[in-house]
């Protein structure tokens, strides 16, 4: 009987992998308006799932791993998109960059599944003052 499951598994692994998923990297509109080093954050911490340009790493061909990751990355560019920063009005712009500060102050960003897998991108004080300096707070 457990040899009859894990060959169920493997199959249904197997058949998962032929269901498509749409990894997009959309033309990039316009460019955030940041300090130097505040972008160098964002591009290292923040693109692959809050711009355009994506680095589709190998487990986002590997499904179900790919679903996941595909969902939420669209759920970032969603809510937060620096491909698209330009073409928002100055107002939101700010909310935004008030946002930003807000869930790197809480730790909720980067995720702790993406600090996992990048551990580069776990951000450090030095790194934290000047997004805060940048978000006005």
């Amino acid at each position: 009987m457990k040899k009859f499951f894990w060959i169920l598994f493997l199959i249904a692994l197997i058949v998962i992998q032929f269901i498509p998923v749409k990894r997009t990297n959309p033309a990039s509109i316009s460019e955030i308006d940041a300090p130097a080093d505040v972008k160098a954050i964002f591009r290292n911490s923040c693109f692959d799932c809050h711009s355009n340009e994506t680095v589709w790493p190998w487990y986002s061909y590997v499904a179900p791993a790919s679903w996941l990751l595909v969902s939420d990355i669209n759920e970032g560019r969603e809510n937060l998109n620096f491909s698209n920063w330009g073409n928002l009005d100055r107002s939101k712009q700010t909310k935004l960059r008030e946002e930003i500060w807000e869930e790197i102050r809480e730790e909720r960003m980067p995720l702790w599944q993406y600090r996992i897998l990048h551990p580069g991108s776990k951000l450090s004080q030095e790194q934290k003052n000047l997004i805060r300096n940048w978000s006005g707070e």
